[in-house]
Parts: structure tokens; C-alpha cells; sequence
């Protein structure tokens, strides 16, 4: 048996249009897919994407395709669902190194984005340090330094959208449009990184928010910018291909109690009715 989790992401501090073309830089959280491998026959109710990255190791390794009977899958998560805050990503990645571990493999950082780019558009969670990172083709990676402490205010929203959707839409012109903001945003993330300036990760997260308002608007975002105004946060954070939406802040010196008071009265009670109160952490998966 082998065990192993991957963080979600509460959307990305950063994505749009960055050195020719659509790139992301996840914001990893503290709520976890955690995957454990065993030899079992399969449950009848699994998750497709997880199979098939079963399925695409083995390939990989050059072993008998008739083995994937043999293994099972136990998924155990509770991050929600098509919000933008990967849950696939984390399911596969975590999937892929409990198989490796469980078949006596191991896999690196790139070899593992490789795999999960091969299935879906992957999010940068599945790499230790914040990474620029091509999820389409999974040909840029960029790390940066370790980040300054956050904690996040996550407003989760109803609505739904799944990632393939998303991919369908025409949005390539807009991102284009926000490219020069966007090189901005990945400038001040990347020194945010080097001073460890909580402040300045915000600014370059806000940014992106901002920017992606022309792609997939979030209910209400002229009055979470105004919260983030009013109380002194460090901005906020959205789902570029989802519906969450994070509030960056410091749990030391904000009142969490006044600003969840605020989005309530702000904004519409459908919109953002369950707030979850995270922190950003290391990404990578890790086996247990």
C-alpha cells in the first residue's frame, strides 16, 4: 500500500498571457487530496481521470496493461469540484506517485507535470516551490523563491465550471489584450518572492484578478476590491477557470471575524455563502 496527497489551489495568484503564451502560477492551500494505491480489485465507482493515470504509467513503465485490475484506487478529498480550485490536479498527481511508489518507482517533478499535462490542463501545484508553469504543454517551468506567509479568506461560490469548458472558450484575444499587465504581475511575483513581501504578492495577484475580469467576471468583485481597500488586505486572488475567489491577508493583524462581516454585507448572500479560512503552503506531493 502507498499513500500520497497534493494540495488544492485557491485559483491562481497569477495567470493570463506571459512570455508568449497562457501560463499560470497556482496559489497552493492547505486542503488536500490524499490517494492511497493497494493491490485490490478496482471500486465501481472511481474517479476517470485517476484511472487513466493508472493506466498511463503502466504504459510508461512498459508493464502488462492487464495489471490496472490488480490495483486499486482509494480517493479520499473533500476539495469541491469544477471551482477552480484543483481538485483534479490533485487527484491525479497524488495518484500518479502512490502508484510509483507502489509498483517500486519513483518520479521527478518534471516527469510527473509531464504525465498530468498529458491527461488535462495541469495546475502548478504539482511542483514544491511557485512555478510559472505552461499548463497546456507543460513546457515552461519557472520556480521562484520561496514566498512570503499568507493566509487566505476563500470565498467559495455555487457556481461550477469545468476546466474543459473553460478551454473551449474564445478568450485568447482578451488574454493578449492584458499581456504588458500580466508581465507586471509576474515581475512583482517573483519579487515578492525575493523580499518576502506579502504586500507585494498581492499586488501582483490583484493584478491578475483585475485582468481576468475581461475574461470570466466574478459576481461582485468591485465590492471584494473595495473590502480589500478598506481593511488593508493584500488583495485578492481568483480562479481564473473557476469561481473562487481568496482574499490574501495576515490572520495577525486583520480581523478575519470583520472582513467575513463585510463580504456578507457587501456583497450578495448567493453569492459567496461558505467562507473557509486557509493558508497558503508548499506545493509538490508528498507521500505519507
Amino acid at each position: 500500500m502507498a499513500l500520497a496527497t497534493c494540495p488544492a489551489s485557491c485559483g491562481e495568484i497569477i495567470q493570463g498571457w506571459i512570455l508568449g503564451g497562457e501560463k499560470l502560477v497556482s496559489c497552493p492551500v492547505n486542503w488536500y487530496s490524499a490517494v492511497e494505491i493497494s493491490s485490490g480489485t478496482p471500486l465501481p465507482q472511481e474517479r476517470p481521470l485517476v484511472r487513466a493515470m493508472v493506466d498511463q504509467l503502466l504504459a510508461f513503465w512498459h508493464l502488462p496493461p492487464a495489471l490496472s485490475r490488480e490495483i486499486r484506487i482509494d480517493c479520499h478529498s473533500t476539495i469541491p469540484v469544477a471551482k477552480g480550485m484543483a481538485s483534479s490536479t490533485a487527484d491525479i498527481a497524488a495518484t500518479a506517485v502512490a502508484t510509483a511508489r507502489h509498483l517500486g518507482h519513483a518520479l521527478d517533478e518534471a516527469t510527473l507535470a509531464t504525465l498530468c499535462v498529458a491527461l488535462e490542463p495541469t495546475d502548478s501545484t504539482v511542483f514544491r516551490a511557485l512555478t510559472l508553469f505552461d499548463h497546456h504543454a507543460g513546457t515552461t517551468r519557472i520556480a521562484c523563491e520561496a514566498p512570503p506567509a499568507v493566509d487566505i479568506l476563500l470565498l467559495e461560490s455555487p457556481l461550477t465550471l469545468r476546466t474543459a469548458d473553460y478551454h473551449r472558450m474564445a478568450r485568447e484575444r482578451a488574454l493578449q489584450d492584458n499581456a504588458s499587465t500580466l508581465d507586471r504581475a509576474w515581475q512583482k511575483l517573483q519579487l515578492a518572492c525575493q523580499q518576502k513581501s506579502a504586500a507585494l504578492l498581492g499586488e501582483a495577484a490583484t493584478l491578475s484578478a483585475i485582468a481576468s475580469q475581461t475574461v470570466l467576471p466574478k459576481p461582485g468583485f468591485t465590492a471584494l476590491l473595495d473590502i480589500v481597500m478598506r481593511c488593508d488586505l493584500y488583495g485578492i486572488t481568483v480562479a481564473h477557470s473557476g469561481s473562487v475567489v481568496g482574499l490574501l491577508l495576515d490572520t495577525r493583524r486583520h480581523d478575519v471575524e470583520q472582513i467575513s462581516g463585510w463580504v456578507k454585507e457587501k456583497t450578495e448572500a448567493e453569492q459567496w455563502p461558505v467562507q473557509h479560512l486557509l493558508r497558503m503552503v508548499e506545493g509538490g506531493v508528498t507521500e505519507r
